[in-house]
């Protein structure tokens, strides 16, 4: 009896598809390739365009816009594709991390090649922006879709799924950290003008080194992580899916469309951090204040990271994200008030009635343990919506919903990158203005202090209210779900089993 009541717990608690933490390390070195290109695309290229190719903030902000409204049609089609292929025996996601791994390390090194070294028309860099950036967009798609599919399909345990995406923003931390604590030292050049001022400019040489090293790097680790991952949840054989029916339920699901608003924002403020770059070296003439930016935004990650599976687990996702994630928005509405009222700079800092650097920092770190719960979780919740879908619905399909998701968060890049260059246009940052600092008599820097405080304020709390009021699947809404997934998924398995 005793041996009885020991064991009984261990049934009760045991996931058939249960995972572990060997097994969540391949999707952290997967997503880790993931953030090598990404990461570099994201808050570099801009750079590299405005600074070396010399765009024009309007001309590369309309050119953001247009290449990703391709997406409109791009990402169906790949999430089409991806979930129309029978599984083969390396499963049906895993395949990709091998055959578009190629392809995407080329994109992302064309992105940076500095072709005004040897072409010197305005109309003939501008089209190759357009060309190298749409090959780049395809490739990621193509890469994302089946890759952010595959969580689904190595556990449905809720617990795994919840450490998978954990171990996911692990591994963002260690591709994006990567770039960000490296790339500033050795992209820009430090220059004394003859004034004696220091100022730091992009070379465009070494962003290309640079990228090639990055596109190499990611490479790797796609490959790597196609060895270490496993699908554990079978793939229908031959899969029919009705897009038409499970878009229009995606458009008629509350969660989904929380889900995919949310989903904008933080993408769309992930990728808004970029511009920090040129408040570093425009207002703080400082980039290497960017490594300690990096540093504040990973912190609250690292710190946290061992506590988020058991505060999950006791408190839910949707509970966690909607009560913490106030914390970024009040401090990030604070430092919008602060670092746009002269009458508090000087008083915080009469010399110079500027923004001391530390401040700011402190506020990032101060954002980043709100925002923690929402990044560390939020492709749980992308999982758990599949599964209400299901649950609702009847149907299933990981890459549509994915395909769905992803083109939000792309939505949300668009917005920022076309807004924030659109607004570097209208503080007057040009390739002349490029390498200079902060001047009193130029409002620049100060404009560019706007952009990059009041737009994360509108953001933070955005994301909070949709968490909080929006997102409707509490851990009580999702027990039935889960139940259903799971005695839907044995069913399939015993049926496969008696038809062998």
């Amino acid at each position: 009896m005793a041996k009885e009541k020991t064991k009984k717990p261990a049934e009760v608690n045991d996931h058939p598809n249960k995972i572990g933490i060997k097994e969540a390390l391949g999707y952290t070195i997967g997503e880790a390739g993931n953030m090598f290109n990404l990461t570099y695309i994201s808050s570099y290229l801009k750079v590299f365009l405005t600074d070396v190719i010399g765009i024009s903030g309007t001309k590369a902000g309309t050119m953001f816009l247009v290449t990703r409204l391709w997406d409109c049609i791009n990402d169906p089609i790949w999430g089409a594709m991806v979930g129309k292929r029978r599984p083969s025996a390396q499963g049906k996601y895993r395949p990709y991390l091998k055959w578009v791994a190629f392809p995407l390390a080329l994109s992302t090194l064309l992105c940076f090649v500095p072709y005004n070294n040897f072409i010197h028309s305005p109309a003939l860099l501008l089209l190759l922006a357009y060309v190298t950036y749409i090959f780049y967009g395809m490739m990621y798609t193509g890469m994302n879709i089946p890759f952010g599919s595959l969580a689904s399909v190595i556990t449905d345990d809720p617990k795994g799924r919840t450490l998978l995406s954990t171990f996911r923003s692990i591994g963002s931390g260690i591709g994006g950290g990567v770039v960000s604590l490296i790339a500033p030292i050795i992209i820009f050049d430090k220059v004394v003008l003859e004034n004696g001022t220091k100022v730091q400019q992009a070379n465009g040489t070494k962003m290309f080194a640079f990228g090639a090293v990055m596109a190499l790097c990611s490479l790797v680790f796609y490959l790597w992580g196609y060895k270490t991952t496993k699908e554990r949840v079978p793939s229908e054989a031959d899969p029919k899916v009705d897009y038409k029916a499970t878009y229009l339920g995606l458009l008629k699901s509350r969660p989904f469309i929380t889900v995919a608003l949310a989903g904008v924002l933080i993408s769309g403020q992930l990728q808004f951090n970029s511009f920090n770059a040129y408040l570093y070296k425009n207002y703080f003439c400082n980039t290497d204040l960017s490594i300690l930016g990096t540093v504040c935004n990973y912190l609250p990650t690292v710190v946290l990271l061992p506590f988020m599976p058991k505060l999950v687990a006791k408190y839910g996702k949707k509970e966690l994200c909607g009560n913490v994630s106030i914390i970024s928005a009040i401090a990030a509405v604070a430092i919008a008030f602060v670092a746009n009222s002269q009458k508090a700079l000087d008083i915080i800092s009469p010399a110079t009635g500027r923004l001391p650097w530390p401040i700011f920092m402190i506020t990032l770190l101060i954002i980043g343990f709100g925002y923690t719960f929402v990044s560390l979780t939020c492709w749980a919740v992308v999982a758990d919506v599949i599964d209400y879908q299901e649950y609702k619905t009847g149907l299933r399909n990981e890459s549509a919903v994915y395909a769905v998701y992803t083109f939000s968060r792309k939505f949300g890049q668009t917005i920022a990158d076309t807004l924030g260059l659109f607004l570097l246009d209208w503080a007057k940052y040009n390739k002349d203005v490029a390498g200079i600092g902060f001047i009193a008599e130029n409002d620049t820097s100060k404009k560019i202090l706007m952009i990059c405080t009041v737009i994360p304020a509108v953001v933070y709390t955005g994301v909070w209210l949709l968490m909080k009021f929006g997102y409707p699947l509490t851990v009580e809404k999702l027990e039935p779900v889960y139940a259903f997934v799971r005695e839907k998924r044995a069913a399939a398995v015993a049926e496969a089993e008696a038809a062998e």
